[in-house]
């Protein structure tokens, strides 16, 4: 029972902060687990960029190849980040344009990457996003 319990929250969470395509993936195909966070790394000269990174659990590596191959066409929907106002950086909006992704079994891990303060290059969102999607599951 306690499963089956929370497999239901977490496919309520996974529809609640998804939207588009990917919120009508979540509507169909079971998600088992979804975490997020977000980290904000800076180069000591007042450029900032924040990174979000979800981590997404999928029933089996089959659902999690379609989810991961969704994820990876721009325009597709996407999950919300954590906010930005958790980290006191104001309003940042992830455009999906720095992205990275990885599978692992029936787990996804999509990360992206945004300037928050000052100059980051798009060379460089791209590399954090990219090695952030590499990252352990917290």
């Amino acid at each position: 029972m306690r499963q089956l319990k929370r497999t239901a929250r977490q496919q309520a969470e996974c529809v609640a902060v998804s939207f588009g395509e990917v919120r009508e993936f979540f509507t169909r195909t079971r998600c088992t687990s979804l975490e997020r966070v977000l980290f904000a790394v800076t180069d000591g000269a007042g450029n900032t960029a924040v990174i979000s990174v979800v981590w997404v659990g999928l029933a089996s590596s089959g659902d999690a190849r379609r989810f991961q191959t969704l994820m990876n066409r721009h325009g597709s929907g996407d999950i919300h980040p954590l906010g930005s106002h958790l980290l006191e950086l104001g309003d940042i909006h992830f455009t999906g344009l720095r992205y990275g992704s990885d599978r692992d079994g029936g787990t996804v891990t999509v990360a992206e990457a945004e300037t928050a303060t000052g100059q980051v290059d798009h060379d460089t969102l791209e590399a954090l996003a990219e090695v952030a999607a590499h990252l352990p599951r917290v």
